[in-house]
């Protein structure tokens, strides 16, 4: 006989696993591919029971991310502080386990993902995620030693996460671009993105030492 009634920790508990059973099922599988009923039967509760915690995947999903990004920041902070790495191996490391998200245990949305999420969550919703991107990115550089105004971290942004999304999205969802060259193209776009974040380490270092 199915439980009636769960007291607040019970219910927080199961909140939990919805939130870690999603980020994984995210990461292997992708948002798109990953439906309401696989992640409810995993953590073994009922779809009326699992929609009195979030209304959609998409209320879920924020969730994932939000879960995820203190992670991504411990990813990045334990790579400076890994003796054995460079400052620039540390940061190509980063931006490799980004683009090879599997490796980096990270979800990041393709193409089809974005204009799915973005139909569907409320304007209130979409406004909340676009603020807190920029916040999140201007964390990470700064654990990388660099500090930057609002128009580089958002250049930033958009380079990393364009980089990141046509690496996915190849070839499924970008068919006349050349899966072969797809790794190739990834090295040398982060090989340009350190070479640019360097650059305004150095920079500021320089404005330091004057």
């Amino acid at each position: 006989m199915p439980k009636v009634a769960y007291s607040e920790q019970e219910r927080e508990k199961i909140k939990e696993e919805l939130i870690t059973t999603a980020h994984n099922l995210f990461v292997e599988q992708g948002i798109q591919h990953t439906t309401v009923e696989q992640i409810y039967r995993q953590v073994g509760i009922s779809r009326t029971f699992f929609y009195s915690f979030f209304p959609a995947k998409e209320d879920l999903m924020i969730q994932v991310f939000n879960r995820q990004q203190p992670l991504i920041l411990q990813h990045a902070k334990s790579l400076m502080e890994d003796p054995h790495l460079s400052w620039r191996d540390g940061v190509k490391q980063f931006l490799y386990d980004c683009c090879y998200t599997n490796k980096g245990r990270f979800t990041i949305m393709t193409v089809e993902e974005q204009q799915t999420t973005f139909k569907r969550l409320s304007p209130e919703k979409h406004r909340a995620l676009q603020e807190k991107l920029p916040r999140f990115f201007s964390d990470i550089l700064r654990t990388f030693g660099i500090h930057s105004d609002e128009a580089t971290t958002k250049l930033l942004a958009n380079l990393v996460l364009s980089m990141v999304i046509v690496h996915k999205a190849i070839p499924d969802s970008l068919p006349f671009l050349f899966p072969e060259a797809a790794d190739p193209m990834a090295e040398f776009q982060i090989d340009g993105l350190v070479n640019f974040m360097e650059s305004l380490r150095e920079q500021q270092n320089g404005a330091l030492d004057t």
